[in-house]
């Protein structure tokens, strides 16, 4: 099929080019020239495994081109729009800016049948309201909501290979376009919902307070493990055989980030608040404040380690993006530690594989090396906050041969603290006696 997609962010540059990979004939519309000019040289201007690879293939078919002009998306048939939905400035609710005014610039060019197809995350309501913009300004096109479930890390699987599809559609023939788009994985054998408007649009926002509650819940669980003696991680093990619970996201350390998290269980909570449903989310507040928190008490364990200071202590923060796999420092709480540590007056080296550029354009008075052994040289603290594999894989012992003082606070609960111990390691996690 003739596809436009509007926004070559995380989410567009990442669907226009799967969809190319599919077979489809794919346009990528953005504003952002020098963003365009990178993608159109087959350069992802963001760090995600197996773009680079279906990119240029993609580009070297001629199956994928991009452009900074709308006209370019006239003759499509279906228009995804996978523009971004930030937190509003002074409040908690989403910002629709963009999504508003790429719907606004489509409306001269869609054909007849045209399809729009929302991808962007959005506050449950929206697309009824765009939907009857569409109608008013376009009754030859019609809209369908489309949410996106990826993971930074393996978007491109999750694209391809989707674990679900999700339709909000008012009419039969959305579904047919769809149908067509999605056929490889609808033939795999991928589990097919087809709903309203509004169910689709809180399918996301479910999904993601539903995580962000399980991941604040064990950290919670931390907390009280921490104050007992309990260990968290075996905690963790025990009810996750659970087969109601589960053991995926079960996993205590120093909260979730990234650009979905945190902003959409906030605007969740805004717009229920606007529906008049307050209540019924009032605890992802407490969801949101416990994330936080764990970031506070990475923080002070440093200062305990160090015995009541880190000033002018020089402490190798391992990792500054919110996950591994991934160059997003967006409210990343490794970052946000590193920070805090350097407000302390501590002498702060960051490291990462992927996000030093990212986080040195945000926060400039830290120090930075892509050298994992130069941020431990002379280290009086190791607090480790990103699960990269080669911070989860370094050796005690060759580490603590770099390191002035044998202390290490893991963030993510992923080191072997029997081997660090052993190894003459002072060790402290999360909720880990």
């Amino acid at each position: 099929m003739r596809i436009s997609v509007i926004g070559c962010g995380y989410l567009g540059a990442v669907h226009a080019s799967a969809m190319a990979e599919l077979g489809h004939e794919v346009v990528g519309i953005d504003v952002d020239a020098a963003k365009i000019a990178e993608l159109a040289a087959g350069r992802p201007p963001f760090f995600e495994p197996g773009l680079p690879e279906i990119l240029a293939s993609a580009t070297a078919t001629g199956r994928l081109r991009f452009s900074t002009d709308i006209a370019d998306a006239a003759g499509a048939d279906v228009h995804f729009i996978a523009v971004g939905t930030p937190q509003a400035a002074g409040t908690h609710a989403a910002d629709l800016t963009y999504v508003d005014a790429a719907v606004e610039s489509l409306l001269p060019h869609l054909a007849e049948g045209a399809l729009v197809v929302g991808k962007s995350t959005v506050p449950v309501g929206t697309a009824a309201r765009l939907a009857a913009r569409i109608a008013e300004a376009a009754p030859h096109a019609t809209l369908a909501w489309n949410p996106e479930f990826l993971r930074e890390g393996f978007a491109v699987k999750d694209t391809l290979e989707p674990d679900r599809l999700v339709y909000g559609v008012a009419d039969d023939h959305a579904t047919s376009v769809l149908d067509q788009i999605y056929r490889a994985a609808i033939e795999a054998g991928t589990p097919r919902v087809v709903t309203d408007y509004a169910t689709a649009e809180l399918v996301k926002v479910a999904a993601n307070a539903f995580l962000a509650t399980k991941i604040s819940f064990i950290n919670a669980m931390s907390e009280i493990a921490d104050a007992t003696g309990a260990d968290v991680t075996a905690l963790a093990d025990a009810i996750g055989h659970d087969a109601r619970i589960g053991r995926r996201f079960l996993n205590a350390g120093v909260g979730f980030g990234g650009g979905c998290l945190p902003k959409d269980i906030r605007a969740f909570t805004a717009r229920a608040e606007e529906l008049g449903r307050a209540d019924s989310l009032a605890f992802l507040r407490e969801v949101d404040e416990i994330n936080l928190r764990q970031r506070q008490r990475v923080v002070d364990l440093a200062v305990e380690a160090l015995d009541g200071s880190v000033h002018q202590k020089r402490i190798a923060v391992l990792g500054v993006t919110f996950k591994p796999e991934s160059d997003d420092v967006r409210d990343s709480p490794a970052l946000d530690v590193a920070v805090q540590l350097k407000g302390l007056g501590a002498e702060v080296i960051a490291t990462d594989p992927e996000g030093i550029e990212n986080a040195r354009r945000r926060h400039p008075q830290l120090d930075y090396t892509t050298s994992t052994r130069e941020a431990l040289r002379g280290a009086d603290l190791v607090v480790l906050v990103t699960e990269w594999r080669e911070y989860r894989n370094l050796d005690p012992v060759e580490t603590g041969q770099l390191v002035a003082a044998k202390h290490v606070i893991d963030g993510r609960n992923v080191l072997d603290a029997a081997a660090w111990r052993a190894a003459g390691w002072t060790y402290r996690g999360l909720g880990r006696p």
